[in-house]
């Protein structure tokens, strides 16, 4: 093979997808052509960067995209003044914001339409509270579910991470693009809300692991291996609103968990597989091999008890339910101990850690509220987490070009 057809074979894989391709195409050019692996590799990074997920259509597209390394949650607060057509005319400016920035393109008022010039798989998922509903549609159209949670023994929920009426979920595969599109987007907000507050979550980096590699929290287990899956028979019930103005949109319940990692630490190997359910190691079920297989709560160990406890997290989380009732998503939390008055390094502590949980199901009190109460009444993992900030938002349908996010509402 000549080093010409080398070179055209190696760029066409990385053309092709960053995925296996492209790792294939650097590994023979370390080999045969390292200028070409070079090469090949570049086209890959890049091809991270420019990639984008199409904005308009029937849902939101954030709902059901790969989760990428980086999001922010922001919740507003509507300011006083605002009033149906306030409402209308800010859902329309975000909707053609949020469009221009996920395909690389500056925001209308973009005074630095360089920084969108990255788009990084970012999505825009906008969510309404109970509050914006009524204001624009009257009580009438605002869902049972879409009011705070139940009251949980294990809550110990704060004002500054709870509530809003309306939500900005901002995620992309490159910090930058974030902080650029939420910077804008609050921009445009400003003059109709005030900032009620902002969260900032993280998972692995895109390409630092295989796709489809299970999230791991930052108890070091994994996170997220049994949930539902867009292309499963039961997703679009599950998932999906399916009448009124919320038709093809969904709820979003937001989490976030503090984490006790000094605690935790603490805690032996096996004392934490017995806490989870699941071996740290490889992910797998206690009473299986590899971390999808399907655990056994009957199954027994030498001393009479179940090989599963009962008390275990995936116990508790599976409960009687065959099936997955909602569609999960977790990013992790480290923030600055004195920024977020958790306290400071004198006290022992060394981080203010945890997970941004965020659930989406057609009714909040079919999927997510069941499996909550059964957590709440027996879970070991309750020693070491407290959910410390709470939200519920009825995320809309996505929309056509020409139309906004919302407009069904109205």
């Amino acid at each position: 093979m000549t080093q010409l057809s080398r070179r055209r074979m190696l760029l066409g894989g990385a053309a092709a997808g960053v995925g296996a391709a492209a790792l294939t195409a650097c590994t023979a050019g370390l080999r045969e052509d390292p200028e070409a692996a070079t090469e090949a590799a570049d086209r890959a990074r890049l091809a991270i960067g420019s990639d984008t997920v199409p904005f308009h259509g029937a849902h939101q597209a954030g709902v059901t995209a790969e989760p990428p390394a980086h999001m922010t949650l922001v919740a507003l607060h509507l300011r006083e003044g605002a009033d149906r057509e306030a409402i209308r005319r800010l859902l329309t400016v975000l909707t053609d914001d949020a469009a221009r920035l996920t395909q690389g393109r500056g925001a209308l008022a973009d005074t630095e339409p360089e920084l969108a010039q990255t788009p990084a798989r970012l999505t825009v998922t906008l969510g309404f509270g109970a509050e914006l509903v009524r204001r624009v549609a009257g009580r009438d159209a605002v869902p049972t579910w879409l009011r705070p949670l139940p009251a949980f023994s294990i809550d110990a929920l704060e004002d500054r991470w709870s509530g809003g009426d309306l939500l900005l979920q901002i995620a992309a595969d490159d910090a930058v693009t974030v902080a650029h599109a939420t910077r804008m987007l609050l921009k445009t907000a400003r003059s109709t809300a005030s900032l009620a507050w902002r969260q900032t979550g993280f998972r692995r980096s895109r390409g630092s692991e295989k796709p489809g590699t299970t999230m791991r929290n930052l108890f070091g287990n994994v996170d997220g291996t049994v949930n539902l899956r867009p292309q499963d028979d039961d997703f679009a019930s599950k998932v999906w609103v399916t009448d009124g103005w919320l038709t093809g949109g969904t709820s979003l319940v937001i989490r976030r968990i503090q984490m006790d990692l000094e605690g935790w630490d603490r805690l032996d190997g096996p004392g934490r597989d017995q806490a989870i359910g699941r071996r740290q190691s490889d992910g797998a079920p206690l009473t299986g091999e590899s971390e999808f297989d399907e655990p056994d709560f009957e199954a027994m160990g030498p001393h009479g008890f179940t090989v599963i406890p009962d008390f275990s997290h995936i116990a508790r989380a599976r409960g009687d339910d065959e099936r997955p009732t909602m569609l999960r998503q977790s990013y992790n939390y480290d923030d600055d101990l004195t920024q977020n008055g958790a306290g400071t390094e004198s006290d022992g502590e060394i981080s203010d850690s945890g997970l941004l949980f965020l659930a989406y199901q057609a009714d909040v009190d079919e999927g997510f509220v069941p499996v909550q109460r059964r957590l709440a009444e027996l879970d070991l993992l309750n020693q070491w987490t407290t959910p410390i900030g709470s939200a519920v938002f009825a995320i809309p349908p996505g929309c056509e070009e020409g139309g906004f996010v919302g407009e069904t509402l109205f």
